[in-house]
């Protein structure tokens, strides 16, 4: 075999290698390690705080989300992510490739989770909730609920801070802190109460707090969105006028009994500050979560004259409302003949 020979087999096995070579880097690089075979699509992997590389690759043999270890040690290794793991939830694809989950964990490209409230009227059960979705306890958040110098740095205090929490659906990290997720729900509060909204509850005298825990009590009282801005008016001509607003809705929330249908004397005796038939003013907080609808309309509200307001003796759920005292015993008469009349069928 002659010396040119010897140099073009010495050239196509060389070739040969650098092939082979390049298609192994592709195959660990690109090709599909995560959620492989029988894998049913894609799935979420947690990563909690302060866990390593070892730790986070014991994380990803017991949940079965990936197919070959030691490629993808290789290329965290080459890629720098080994001493840089970063805590969060990531959402690994159906036959994702090394480099590309390398690439979104290293860069810490988390997938939101949606955090939904809107039901909570204190801060245990606002706790329980977002505790069900997010890296931290129920304990560990409502600390921080609890916490008066924690509260105070956001403008609120441990009895009206359940008003800095507007009903809605929010994308939050995983791995926030109870801090963290406070400062986030702080910034949706500012971003609601812009300037018009803060002219407008000046315009009523009230704060933005104080809107919100008449707004509760509005949406205690109707569901029917055409008929809260009346009913806003009614209590705000109570507040003008120095008199007790006598809202069954806070009597029930000072007695915490939401199964009371009927308010009666006895719940009129209660001490709590939440008793605004004993108490004059506005109650030190909300009585449930009020909406941005509830706030608009009590923002909002109706110039009228009224000063009671009656359940409708027809179960539309509306009410009927009165200027003078007399003219509201006659409505309550017809409902409570109405509720007679319910009870003897």
């Amino acid at each position: 075999m002659t010396r040119k020979q010897w140099l073009f087999g010495g050239t196509i096995s060389l070739i040969f290698l650098l092939i082979s070579v390049v298609f192994y880097v592709y195959q660990i690089f690109f090709t599909a390690n995560f959620q492989v075979g029988e894998a049913k699509g894609d799935k979420f992997l947690f990563i909690p705080e302060k866990t390593d590389f070892k730790t986070l690759l014991n994380i990803m043999k017991r949940e079965q989300i990936i197919n070959d270890v030691v490629s993808f040690a290789f290329i965290a290794k080459i890629m720098s992510y080994q001493e840089h793991v970063k805590a969060g939830r990531y959402l690994i694809k159906k036959n994702m490739g090394n480099y590309r989950a390398v690439q979104m964990l290293r860069a810490g490209l988390q997938t939101p989770v949606k955090v939904m409230f809107n039901q909570a009227r204190f801060p245990e059960e606002l706790a329980e909730k977002v505790a069900e979705s997010l890296n931290f306890s129920q304990e560990d958040l409502l600390k921080e609920l609890k916490n008066p110098e924690t509260l105070k740095k956001f403008g609120f205090d441990t009895t009206n801070i359940m008003a800095m929490f507007l009903p809605n659906t929010y994308e939050v990290y995983w791995n926030n802190s109870p801090k963290a997720f406070l400062e986030r729900m702080h910034k949706e509060y500012l971003k609601f109460w812009n300037e018009k909204r803060k002219e407008k509850a000046k315009n009523l005298n009230l704060t933005p707090i104080e809107v919100s825990i008449l707004a509760s009590i509005v949406q205690a009282e109707t569901a029917k969105k055409d008929e809260k801005p009346r009913v806003a008016g009614v209590y705000l001509n109570r507040l003008r006028k120095k008199m007790r607003l006598e809202a069954d809705p806070t009597l029930i929330f000072a007695a915490k009994d939401f199964t009371i249908k009927r308010v009666l004397n006895i719940h009129k005796e209660n001490n709590s500050p939440y008793n605004t038939y004993k108490f004059a003013g506005l109650p030190p907080g909300t009585i449930n979560m009020p909406t941005e609808e509830s706030i608009d309309a009590t923002l909002n509200a109706e110039k009228h004259d009224y000063i009671f307001f009656c359940a409708k003796a027809d179960g539309s759920n509306y009410h009927n409302f009165a200027v003078t005292y007399n003219d509201h015993l006659k409505n309550a008469r017809l409902y409570h003949r109405y509720l007679d009349l319910k009870k003897t069928k």
